[in-house]
C-alpha cells in the first residue's frame, strides 16, 4: 500500500492567520485499498491548529449523529471537504464522493473535541461521525467500517481532502444584535522551524497492514 499526503497554507505568511489544507491518497497498485480503520495525523506543535479561533460553539454529538451537520450552530463549523471512496459491486468498482464537515464538540480536558462528519448519498447511503481530540501536534481517530450493501464487502477509502478555516461565517452579539464575521483561522508562527513545517500521517487497515506518508512545507519567504 502506497500513501501520499499534501499540505498547503493559503496565504503563506508567517505570523498571520491562514487556511490549512490537507489531502491524502491511498494506492493499492490497481486493486481496492483494504478498508481503512484508523488515521493518525502529526503536525508541528507550534502551528496553531489546536489553538485557533475556530469552533467557538459546540455541536452535541447525539444531535449530529441523528440529524447531520445542518443541526449544528454555525460557530461550531471548523472546515470541510470530501472523501473519495471505492465500492465493490459484482466484480466491478464504483466510486463515490462523500462530503465532510469538521465540527467542534464539547471540549474535553481543555482540548478541542473535533467531529469529522462524513455523508454519502449514492450509490451507498451512509452517515458516520468520527470524534477526535485536537491535541498539540497530534490528531487521531477511528474510521468506522461501512458496508456497500447489507452483507457485502466494506467500502474502501481511496483519499480525502479537507480544509481547516476558509470560507466560514460566524456570528457574535454586539450591542444587542447578531453580527456576522469571518473567524481568524489557523495561525502560522512568527518563526519557521528549521527545514520547514513537517507533517506525517499513519494509516491502519482492517487486514492488519499499515501505511505511512510524510511531507514538508517549505518556509514562506516573507511575512
Amino acid at each position: 500500500m502506497q500513501a501520499s499526503i499534501n499540505v498547503r497554507f493559503v496565504p503563506e505568511r508567517l505570523g498571520a492567520p491562514t487556511t490549512f489544507s490537507l489531502g491524502f491518497r491511498l494506492d493499492a497498485g490497481g486493486g481496492l485499498p483494504p478498508p481503512l480503520t484508523g488515521i493518525e495525523f502529526h503536525y508541528p506543535t507550534d502551528l496553531g491548529i489546536a489553538t485557533n479561533g475556530l469552533g467557538v460553539a459546540s455541536c452535541p454529538l447525539v444531535a449530529l449523529e441523528a440529524d447531520g451537520p445542518s443541526i449544528c450552530p454555525p460557530d461550531s463549523r471548523m472546515g470541510g471537504g470530501n472523501a473519495l471512496v471505492e465500492i465493490p459491486f459484482g466484480g466491478e468498482t464504483q466510486q463515490e464522493t462523500a462530503s465532510i464537515a469538521l465540527l467542534a464538540g464539547p471540549s474535553q480536558d481543555g482540548y478541542v473535541r473535533m467531529f469529522v462528519n462524513a455523508m454519502g448519498s449514492s450509490p451507498v447511503i451512509a452517515h458516520v461521525v468520527m470524534p477526535a481530540l485536537l491535541l498539540p501536534g497530534d490528531l487521531r481517530f477511528t474510521v468506522p467500517l461501512v458496508e456497500s450493501l447489507p452483507g457485502s464487502p466494506y467500502v474502501s477509502v481511496a483519499g480525502a481532502h479537507v480544509t481547516l478555516g476558509g470560507d466560514l461565517t460566524y456570528y457574535e452579539r454586539r450591542h444587542g444584535r447578531l453580527v456576522a464575521y469571518r473567524p481568524q483561522g489557523v495561525m502560522l508562527p512568527r518563526d519557521c522551524p528549521r527545514g520547514g513545517f513537517r507533517f506525517s500521517m499513519n494509516f491502519s487497515f482492517l487486514d492488519g497492514t499499515a501505511a505511512r506518508a510524510q511531507t514538508v512545507v517549505a518556509c514562506p519567504r516573507g511575512r
